[in-house]
């Protein structure tokens, strides 16, 4: 991890920590306890930037099994994110009256503004919390991919991948085999080629090209993400040069 204090960040969240209990769209706890995490954040005066995922709403690839066009089934999905998104966005200023913009990297501008990347260093620069929606605007792409490519070009610090109810990264699925090991820390390397769900690999070989610290933790468990803001190990550290550490 950075031996300074991190100054922007950027957050992936996925669609389903927002659907809570429910099995499909957007639980209104499920929100104001994001809000909550979120704000211990912010409160320490760093900049954040957010992904959220639609997966809660709508799957582009289950759609497109059922028959759908790829395409369109992910144009669905970006339009997918952008409810999640909103969604947030009321959370945060509703419950802690913080400063927010979502962009959109399709244009929808009732709703959004569109997604140009100086005026969202602008808006971070500022103290807004800047929600990136709509993924890349581009099919075939997720948005763990989405997350990255926004991390690059505000220039976070590190990338912080949320995760539902599993606290980092493991040698295989932790839900379906009581055996499986955590790694405390894993090189981008290790992760792609032992094939762990980190993120797709698109994603994970763009981190690793530009050398972007990825964090996989719990978020479901209150004040993990404060926890690593203010420097501790939480979760699982992806990045260069680690030996991996079970």
């Amino acid at each position: 991890m950075p031996d300074k204090p991190f100054k922007r960040i950027l957050l992936k969240l996925s669609g389903e920590s927002l659907k809570g209990n429910r099995s499909h769209g957007i639980d209104p706890d499920s929100l104001d306890y994001m809000a909550d995490e979120i704000k211990s954040v912010t409160s320490k005066g760093i900049e954040l930037g957010i992904v959220v995922g639609g997966g809660n709403i709508w799957r582009g690839s289950e759609a497109e099994i059922e028959g759908m066009e790829r395409a369109s089934a992910d144009y669905a999905g970006m339009l997918a994110t952008v409810i999640s998104a909103l969604a947030l966005q009321d959370s945060l200023e509703r419950k802690h009256k913080l400063n927010t913009r979502t962009l959109s990297a399709i244009n929808i501008q009732q709703v959004a503004e569109p997604y140009i990347r100086r005026r969202a260093i602008r808006h971070l620069e500022k103290g807004r919390i800047v929600l990136f929606a709509a993924g890349t605007g581009n099919p075939f792409v997720t948005t763990d991919t989405g997350a990255a490519l926004r991390a690059l070009e505000i220039e976070a610090d590190v990338l912080l991948m949320a995760k539902n109810d599993v606290d980092g990264v493991y040698d295989k699925d932790p839900k379906l085999d009581d055996s499986a090991v955590r790694y405390e820390n894993i090189s981008y390397l290790d992760a792609i080629e032992k094939r762990l769900k980190v993120m797709d690999s698109t994603a994970l070989s763009l981190c690793m090209e530009y050398s972007i610290p990825i964090v996989v933790f719990d978020l479901s468990k209150k004040g993990n993400l404060n926890r690593i803001v203010s420097g501790e190990k939480v979760g699982t550290l992806v990045a260069e040069d680690l030996v991996t550490e079970e």
